[in-house]
């Protein structure tokens, strides 16, 4: 078997070991997982990886055999981890996930080390600041009027909650914002079969024509299903919002056919979007050459790291598909994500998912991330980012500790 532990030979000034591992739960609108890569250097990189149980677990798992390792090796490392857990699950799924938050500490890591931001290791820079499409949830209904914003009570579901809370994001300067479209009748008259009825499919449509009335045709609008309905639902569903001009229609079937979701694809002008559960370029690569979907939608903290999605991209590239990364992280995750986008020529938009969250930029020390819509590229070692490890501690997950 070969030995990916194997070191290479470097200067002094690059002879660098990992010392330790640390791992941080943190309880936003989702559970994220933080990392912290130590060195002999001093220099310590920040991480995340996808959000959701077993991963601190994992990284833990994981310093059997990179405490020692250079961490400038950033993607040998990521590789000896699918390798040398490959006969638990390494090639795909958690092992995956763990690996992909590790990977972004370790180029947090190398960054400081060689006085680069990220996305200079990552090869380029193709734009100064990153554009966002805020992720929002109808929730509680706001009346606007007279150009202000007013609490009414009304269902979270009817249209007139979803205008308003889409009246309310664009106000706040997003030029961009999706949805949730699916909802609880979507389970009537039977929760199982993906089957979505008539009543259904006109409520979906009373609800983008709604927001697209409030906010008109100049904001990029797209809607996310979750992955839920059948292949003749996915496709009713897709023509009866061709009119609306959406930026793309989300995971619509089920993700484990990739014909199933190619045969949506191809049925209907409405844009369609997916990729977020997909590991590594592998699992991607078929959706990508067979054209099945519109808009290829990779979580970097899932898909393998950074470099792998860059992978991803290079073959949706080659396909004259853009790019829009998946992205629930805290800052940490949501900045690896904005030096992708930089490094990346056929990005377009980048997810920020927790508006609700008001202490979401307390996490890390600085000024806000999100001016206007956009996110500009720091220029700072690293990541350009640093935890204020007291709010970490504040938001811990119950049960657990902070590194």
């Amino acid at each position: 078997m070969r030995d990916y532990s194997l070191q290479t030979t470097r200067s002094n000034a690059r002879d660098v070991e990992i010392t330790d591992i640390k791992t941080a739960v943190v309880e936003g609108n989702f559970e994220w997982n933080l990392v912290k890569v130590e060195t002999d250097a001093g220099v310590t990189g920040i991480g995340e990886s996808y959000r959701g149980g077993g991963i601190p677990e994992i990284i833990e798992y994981t310093k059997r055999f990179l405490i020692g390792e250079n961490p400038l090796d950033v993607e040998r490392l990521t590789r000896y981890i699918f390798q040398e857990m490959s006969g638990h699950g390494g090639t795909t799924g958690k092992v995956v996930t763990a690996a992909s938050g590790i990977e972004v500490a370790l180029w947090d890591v190398a960054g400081k080390l060689l006085d680069l931001p990220v996305y200079q290791l990552l090869g380029s820079k193709y734009r100064d600041e990153v554009r966002m499409y805020c992720d929002c949830h109808a929730g509680e209904a706001y009346a606007v009027e007279d150009g202000a914003t007013a609490y009414a009570e009304a269902d979270a579901y009817s249209p007139e909650a979803y205008a308003a809370e889409a009246r309310r994001v664009v106000d706040m300067g997003f030029s961009a914002l999706k949805f949730d479209l699916d909802l609880p009748r979507d389970n009537e008259p039977d929760p199982y079969n993906g089957r979505l009825s008539n009543t259904a499919i006109r409520e979906k449509r009373e609800i983008v024509e709604a927001v697209r009335d409030e906010i008109g045709y100049d904001v990029d609008l797209a809607f996310d299903c979750h992955w839920d309905y059948s292949v003749e639902s996915a496709k009713r569903l897709a023509y009866e919002l061709e009119e609306f001009d959406l930026m793309w229609l989300e995971d619509l079937v089920p993700p484990e056919n990739m014909d199933a979701q190619t045969e949506v694809t191809k049925a209907t002008r409405t844009p369609v979007a997916t990729g977020e559960n997909r590991f590594r370029v592998f699992e991607l690569s078929d959706l990508v050459y067979d054209h099945g979907v519109d808009v290829l939608t990779p979580d970097p903290t899932t898909v393998g790291g950074l470099a792998e999605t860059l992978r991803v991209a290079d073959r949706a590239e080659e396909n004259y598909m853009p790019v829009s990364p998946h992205n629930v992280c805290s800052p940490v995750g949501t900045m690896a994500c904005v030096h992708l986008a930089a490094a990346m020529p056929n990005f377009d938009v980048l997810e920020f998912h927790a508006l609700e969250v008001d202490w979401w930029d307390d996490l890390h020390t600085g000024s806000d991330l999100i001016e206007d819509g956009y996110i500009e590229v720091p220029e700072e070692p690293g990541l350009g980012i640093e935890l204020d490890e007291s709010v970490v501690e504040e938001h811990v997950l119950d049960g657990t500790t902070a590194f």
